[in-house]
């Protein structure tokens, strides 16, 4: 089997978790996930299988969108309902509160990486120190939020809903933490569902009890989507036989033979003379060549 299997990530598994289940109910070890979730959160998770795990690292569109509950007045040291609450506070806040201080938040920010993240600082996991009590000195790093929308707010009890859709990267905790601290009172996610992610929605997804029914009734192949369906935003070429053969082994193309080029594209997702997706080329147009990008098939 190879492509890719979309899971709906159960809450308290991390995603290696589900690459470990996965294993087991598919019986094989290549496989490999397209974008980490932390343990409370659940919703979309690509996972790579076969020959589709080389296409892991150069996904075109890392697009992601959430759906991030939150309550005001409180601080975690895990930015999340999950920690320890280290502050509280009554502060009021109005849903035009939130509206005004939303802005700030929306396009190229910079994040501080929470301690409680699999960011590695001296070769060491944040998350591992964090678990010793050790705080570390941490560098902001970007990240671009497209779209920042208060779904929902009760300022009574203070909670609410925000969607979310953001690059790779984004720690929605932390936005919500950063949103408490800029109104004074402080806030923490209380609860995160991925809706998409690389352009899979959770109408891709399966549970690991349809993905075990549909292992015992034969019928996996089914649930398994086409590795290409994360390059459909790059345009395609196909290759003729001899071209084939070369792109497998490696050799760059004389561009100026390969149909389909296009004057405004570097980038392209390759079918072989079958077809089949096979991988990704780049051109090298001034040494006039096609490179081989992933191969894949």
């Amino acid at each position: 089997m190879n492509g890719i299997l979309c899971v709906n990530k159960p809450q308290d598994f991390t995603s290696f978790d589900v690459v470990a289940k996965l294993r087991g109910i598919l019986q094989m070890k290549r496989l490999g996930h397209g974008g980490t979730l932390d343990p409370m959160a659940t919703g979309v998770l690509p996972v790579f299988v076969g020959n589709a795990t080389k296409a892991c690292d150069i996904m075109p569109d890392n697009t992601k969108s959430y759906r991030g509950g939150f309550r005001l007045g409180a601080v975690s040291d895990t930015q999340d309902v999950w920690g320890e609450v280290r502050e509280s506070s009554d502060v009021a806040v109005s849903r035009e509160d939130i509206l005004a201080v939303l802005p700030e938040f929306t396009g190229s920010i910079m994040q501080l990486p929470p301690m409680y993240s699999a960011v590695q600082v001296n070769g060491r996991r944040l998350y591992d120190l964090a678990r010793q009590g050790i705080e570390v000195e941490r560098i902001p790093r970007e990240a671009e939020v497209s779209s920042l929308v208060l779904e929902e707010y009760d300022s009574a009890s203070r909670e609410g809903i925000l969607s979310i859709t953001c690059g790779k990267g984004t720690y929605i905790r932390t936005i919500i933490n950063d949103i408490g601290e800029r109104l004074g009172c402080g806030g923490i996610m209380t609860s995160l569902v991925r809706m998409s992610s690389c352009g899979f929605t959770l109408d891709d997804c399966y549970t690991f009890e349809q993905i075990q029914q549909a292992r015992d009734e034969g019928r996996l192949e089914e649930l398994i989507l086409p590795a290409d369906r994360v390059f459909l935003s790059l345009p395609a070429i196909r290759l003729g036989e001899a071209q084939t053969r070369m792109y497998r082994s490696g050799v760059k193309l004389d561009l100026g033979r390969v149909r389909d080029i296009r004057p405004e594209s570097d980038t392209y997702r390759v079918y072989g003379s079958d077809g089949a997706f096979i991988g990704t080329a780049v051109t090298d147009r001034e040494n006039g060549v096609l490179r081989v990008g992933k191969n894949i098939g």
